[in-house]
C-alpha cells in the first residue's frame, strides 16, 4: 500500500513534554483546505442544520451552474443550428459540407489540447474566477463568429471556444465533489447536465426568432450569435461577482456555515481541495485501472456525441423544410432533460445501480438507431421518432461525471483524473463529425450503425468499471484495520507566537482513494 510521501515523523508541540512519544505531523500546506476550518475541534453536526446549509448552497450554487451550463451548450451547438439558418446553404454561405465537419473536429482539438493546462489552473487559482474568466472569453469568441467570412476565421473563433471549455466542465464536477456528499452529487451533476436539453430548446426559439428578422445587414445565423454571445457575456460577470471558489470561503456562508458545509462532506473521504501539486497522487492516477476504464468509456461514448452538432441536418434529411425543423429541434431538448433526469433518479435511488442505469439508457439508443436505420424513407414520423429514442445516450456520460468524482479522492489525483476523462471526451467528440459525410446523406447508415457499435460497447465497459469497483471493495473489507493516519496533526502558530498541534481528520488529510484504505466505493 502506498503511503503519504509527504508525512513524517516529528516531536511534537513546543509546549508538550520532551518525553511524549513523536506523532505524525503534516506541513499546513500537504492538507486539505478544509483542515484549517475543523483542525482541533470535536464539531458535532446536527442533521437539521445540514439540510439547511445544503438548501443554502443549493439555491445559490445551482442556478448559477445550470444559467452558464446551458449557455455552454447553447453556444458550442450555434454552429449546427446554423447550418440551417443559411450558414451552409444562404445567399452568403462561406463554408461548405467538409469545412463544417473540419470546425466540429477543430473545437474539440483545441479543447484535447490545453485541456490540461486548464485542470493545472483549476489547481492553483481560484475556481470560481478562472471559469468566469474562460467564459468571458468564450462569450468574446462567439461574437466574433459574427464577422467571419472565410474558413480561417471561423476555424480561429472556433479555436478560442474549444479552448475555453476546457475549463467549464471539470471546474463543476470539482466544485460539486467540494459542495456535496458523494449520496448527492449524482442528483447535482444531472441538475446542471440537463441544462443540454433547456439549451437546445433556447436556441431552437431564438433561431426561429432570428428566421423572422428581416435585415439586409445580418442573416439569421449571425443574428443567433449575437444574441447568445450577449447572454454568454452576462453570464461571465454574474459568475464572477457570485460563484464561489470553495465552502471554506464561500461568500454565502456564515464562518458557522462553512463548517457545516465541510463537515457535511466529511463522510465522502476526499476532502475538499488543497493548492498545492502532489506527484506522487498524479503517478497513481496514471497507475489506477479505473482512471483508463473512465477514460475509454468517455472517448467511445463521445464519439456518438456529434449528434448534437447534426441533429438539425439529420430531421431535415427526414423530408422537413427548415422552419419545421428549427421547431422540432425544440423537442429534442425535452426529450433530453426527460431521459437524463429519469436516469439520474434512477441512478440515484438504484441502490449500486449506477451502471444499471447507464446500461439500460444505452439499450433504449440502441433501439432508436436501429429503427432509423429500418424504417423505410416515407415512413418520416416514425423516424423522427425513432431518432429522439436514440437521445437516451446522452445520459449515461452524466452519471459517469459524477462517478468519476465520488470515485476518486485525493485533490490532485482528482484533478488529474478529470483531465484524463476530459481529454477522452475531447478524442471522442474530435472523431465523431468526420464519419458524417455527405455521401451517406440522407439517410446516414453507416453514421447510425457506428453510433450503435459506440453505444454498445459504452455499456460493457461501464459494467466492467462496476465489477472493478466491487472487486475493490470486497478485497479491501479483508484487510486489517490501517491505523496509520488516525492520528496526525498540523501546527499552528497563534498571535502571541505559541505553536500548538491540532488533530486532523482523516477525511482531510487530502489522501487519495488508494491511500486510504477506509474508502469504499461507490457503485
Amino acid at each position: 500500500m502506498e503511503s503519504n510521501s509527504s508525512l513524517e515523523k516529528r516531536s511534537a508541540s513546543v509546549d508538550d513534554k520532551a518525553h511524549d512519544p513523536p506523532r505524525p505531523h503534516l506541513a499546513a500546506y500537504d492538507v486539505d483546505v478544509a483542515a484549517e476550518l475543523t483542525a482541533g475541534t470535536d464539531f458535532v453536526l446536527d442533521p437539521e442544520e445540514a439540510a439547511r446549509v445544503r438548501r443554502k448552497i443549493d439555491w445559490h450554487l445551482m442556478p448559477l451552474m445550470c444559467i452558464l451550463y446551458m449557455m455552454q451548450f447553447a453556444d458550442k451547438t450555434t454552429l449546427g443550428q446554423s447550418a440551417v439558418l443559411g450558414l451552409l446553404n444562404g445567399p452568403h454561405h462561406y463554408l461548405n459540407q467538409a469545412q463544417f465537419n473540419w470546425l466540429g473536429t477543430i473545437f474539440y482539438l483545441f479543447f484535447l489540447g490545453f485541456e490540461w493546462p486548464q485542470n493545472l489552473a483549476l489547481q492553483y487559482l481560484p475556481v470560481g474566477k478562472w471559469m468566469s474568466i474562460n467564459i468571458l472569453v468564450w462569450s468574446i469568441a462567439l461574437l466574433c463568429h459574427t464577422a467571419a467570412k472565410t474558413f480561417g476565421e471561423f476555424f480561429a473563433c472556433r479555436a478560442f471556444l474549444g479552448i475555453c471549455e476546457g475549463a467549464i466542465t471539470p471546474g463543476f464536477m470539482i466544485v460539486t465533489s467540494m459542495f456535496y456528499t458523494r449520496q448527492e452529487q449524482t442528483a447535482r451533476v444531472g441538475w446542471w447536465f440537463l441544462m443540454n436539453g433547456a439549451a437546445i430548446i433556447l436556441l431552437g426559439l431564438v433561431a426561429y426568432g432570428t428566421l423572422h428578422i428581416h435585415s439586409t445587414v445580418l442573416e439569421a445565423w449571425q443574428w443567433l450569435m449575437i444574441i447568445t454571445g450577449i447572454i454568454t457575456f452576462v453570464v461571465a460577470v454574474l459568475f464572477w461577482f457570485l460563484f464561489p471558489d470553495s465552502p471554506a470561503t464561500a461568500w454565502f456562508l456564515t464562518p458557522e456555515e462553512r463548517i457545516i458545509a465541510v463537515e457535511r462532506i466529511k463522510v465522502n473521504q476526499a476532502g475538499v481541495e488543497n493548492k498545492h501539486f502532489k506527484l506522487e497522487q498524479f503517478v497513481e492516477c496514471l497507475k489506477d485501472p479505473k482512471t483508463w476504464l473512465f477514460f475509454f468509456f468517455s472517448a467511445i461514448s463521445n464519439v456518438t456525441n456529434s449528434l448534437s452538432n447534426q441533429r438539425q441536418l439529420i430531421v431535415a434529411g427526414f423530408g422537413f423544410n427548415s422552419l419545421q425543423t428549427t421547431l422540432l429541434g425544440c423537442v429534442d431538448g425535452v426529450v433530453e432533460i426527460i431521459v437524463i433526469f429519469c436516469t439520474v433518479t434512477s441512478a440515484t435511488h438504484w441502490k449500486n445501480g449506477r451502471a444499471y442505469s447507464g446500461v439500460l439508457a444505452y439499450a433504449v439508443a440502441i433501439l432508436g438507431s436501429i429503427l432509423v436505420n429500418t424504417l423505410p424513407s416515407s415512413h418520416r414520423v416514425g423516424l423522427l421518432f425513432s431518432y429522439w429514442i436514440s437521445i437516451t445516450s446522452i445520459a449515461p456520460f452524466v452519471v459517469m461525471l459524477a462517478w468519476v468524482g465520488s470515485t476518486t479522492a485525493g485533490h490532485t489525483k482528482r484533478l488529474t483524473t478529470n483531465a484524463i476523462v476530459m481529454i477522452g471526451y475531447a478524442v471522442g467528440n474530435a472523431a465523431g463529425p468526420q464519419y458524417w459525410e455527405k455521401r451517406y446523406q440522407p439517410r446516414n447508415h453507416v453514421p447510425w450503425l457506428i453510433l450503435s457499435i459506440c453505444w454498445a460497447v459504452s455499456a460493457l465497459l461501464l459494467l466492467a468499471t462496476r465489477a472493478y469497483l466491487a472487486w475493490e471493495n470486497a478485497r479491501r473489507a479483508r484487510e486489517a484495520p490501517d491505523a496509520r493516519y488516525d492520528e496526525v496533526y498540523v501546527s499552528e502558530t497563534r498571535a502571541d507566537g505559541t505553536v500548538v498541534e491540532k488533530k486532523v481528520d482523516k477525511a482531510f488529510l487530502d489522501l487519495t482513494d488508494i491511500q486510504n484504505r477506509e474508502f469504499r466505493y461507490v457503485l
